[in-house]
């Protein structure tokens, strides 16, 4: 496991304005932490070099670009060998349809975030990409009602927190 980096209270206030919103400015990120522009441009800097910042990523609807249908597919893969895993990992990461993708334990080996148009084109894929595959024994499917976005990523504190988060995440109430 990757070792772990010292963050003061002020990374951790610039990772907690960058989680809210990526584009916000180093000008803009600076007054809000009470540090000069060009000390909070180092720090993202460092932060980006010491692998903390993995980079920036935009967020789409899946509805409003044709794929309203969210489903989870619970996958489960025999043999569980090597040889077979990297194809499939490959193939299933290269899915248009694939949003996030977990290696598990338990039961099940693999849980596949997916986003498509409608209920037939889930059957398609869960037919086609999945169990026509030979090492896929066996794909459990449930469909996403709604989902919402959670406060930003934050170490472990030495403190407790409260049940609804730590201090100054986002707002509480769910997206739609």
């Amino acid at each position: 496991m990757p070792e772990s980096v010292a963050l003061d209270p002020v990374d951790l206030h610039i990772l907690r304005l960058l989680q809210n919103d990526a584009r916000t400015t180093y000008r803009e990120l600076a007054a809000e932490v009470g540090v000069a522009p060009s000390t909070c441009l180092d720090r993202v800097a460092r932060l980006r070099r010491s692998g903390v910042i993995l980079g920036h990523r935009l967020r789409l609807d899946p509805a409003r670009i044709g794929r309203g249908l969210e489903a989870l597919l619970l996958v489960q893969v025999r043999p569980h060998r090597r040889d077979l895993i990297g194809p499939f990992v490959e193939r299933i990461r290269a899915l248009p349809e694939s949003r996030a993708f977990f290696h598990l334990t338990g039961p099940d080996d693999y849980l596949v975030h997916v986003a498509v148009a409608d209920p037939s084109d889930l059957q398609r894929l869960v037919l086609d990409e999945f169990t026509s595959r030979r090492e896929v024994a066996r794909v459990d499917t449930r469909l996403i009602f709604q989902q919402w976005e959670c406060g930003p990523l934050m170490p472990p504190s030495s403190g407790t927190r409260s049940a609804g988060g730590a201090a100054g995440t986002s707002s509480d109430s769910p997206e739609p």
